[in-house]
């Protein structure tokens, strides 16, 4: 498979843990940076949970920007519920590396330089609120032009919320940059919204698998983990999982994607927006499959992908 570079916007929670593990494994991809922004847990926490999954497979030369820590209007939501107060699963970490490793650039910044030094060449990566996307796209209106693709995990198709009644965390979270991307990031843009997610489970058996690997990755996937383990099998996040229960890595299905182009097997194009005023829909991505939204550009929905590809993804993260 032909070199790929990856630009990478995290929360960094257990999931995010995964995506870059997963990138980080990946033969054929160069990660130029890291940039994190609220969500999951502080953007503190973030950066130094970033550092930890850097530090565990030995890339801690990989550049990481410490981004917003906050929504675009001001309002910070957690998920702490399923990630732990820290998002790895409140593990004790006495090693973690130090903020002192975090890059002095931000990491909007940082998003418009490296986009902008390697024209044509970026897959953006986003598996957090977009508000560091958004603020960027705000700055230098023509970096969705110079990108390859644009890879979100977020927003839901059948207005099923985890995070409210209709809506996904990471758009709720910051529901104006939501409909700034949407609608200002004129690229390829390819979305895994919440219920293709939960639609696209593992096995717990596989997970067993998976982290009873014999390697440090394993064994601190193991350790991160736990908790949300736990909290999976609780009655109120069992309310939010469709189609059963299994381990969904959200934000996983959106780095295969940006990886291995193959790994979609079926899409669907359609215009999207998000709902910015409803009183249960506020974050709510909106799908015009009427064409009511007058908007010639359309995202890729992923409907299907190629499960026994993204085991061995998996598997191969944490060798």
């Amino acid at each position: 498979m032909m070199s790929k570079k990856l630009l990478v916007d995290v929360d960094c929670g257990v999931d995010d843990a995964q995506a870059i593990m997963l990138a980080l494994a990946a033969p054929n991809v160069e990660l130029l940076g890291i940039t994190c922004v609220h969500g999951n847990t502080r953007v503190e926490n973030v950066c130094k949970n970033t550092l930890r999954v850097l530090k565990t497979c030995n890339k801690l030369e990989i550049p990481v920007f410490k981004g917003a820590d906050r929504s675009i209007l001001g309002n910070i939501r957690d998920a702490g519920l399923f990630h732990g107060v820290d998002g790895l699963g409140d593990a004790p970490d006495p090693s973690a590396p130090s903020l002192d490793l975090l890059q002095k650039e931000g990491a909007v910044s940082a998003i418009i330089r490296i986009v902008n030094e390697n024209p044509g060449e970026v897959s953006l990566v986003a598996t957090a609120p977009l508000t560091n996307l958004a603020l960027a796209v705000r700055i230098d209106p023509t970096l969705p032009s110079k990108l390859r693709g644009l890879y979100i995990m977020g927003g839901n198709t059948e207005s099923r919320g985890n995070t409210t009644v209709c809506g996904e965390f990471n758009f709720v979270a910051d529901p104006e940059a939501a409909y700034i991307v949407l609608n200002d990031y004129q690229c390829p843009t390819y979305l895994a919204c919440w219920e293709f997610t939960c639609h696209h489970k593992l096995p717990w058996e596989f997970c067993d698998a998976w982290l009873g690997q014999d390697t440090d990755k394993a064994r601190f996937m193991a350790k991160i983990f736990h908790y949300s383990m736990e909290a999976s099998k609780t009655e109120r996040l069992q309310k939010e999982l469709v189609a059963g229960e299994g381990f969904v890595s959200c934000d996983s299905y959106a780095m295969a994607a940006a990886i291995d182009d193959s790994f979609i097997i079926e899409s669907e194009q359609q215009p999207v927006s998000v709902e910015l005023a409803g009183t249960h829909t506020r974050g709510m991505m909106v799908v015009d499959t009427v064409g009511l939204l007058n908007k010639a550009h359309k995202a890729f929905i992923i409907r299907n992908v190629d499960m026994e590809k993204f085991k061995e993804m998996m598997m191969a993260a944490l060798r």
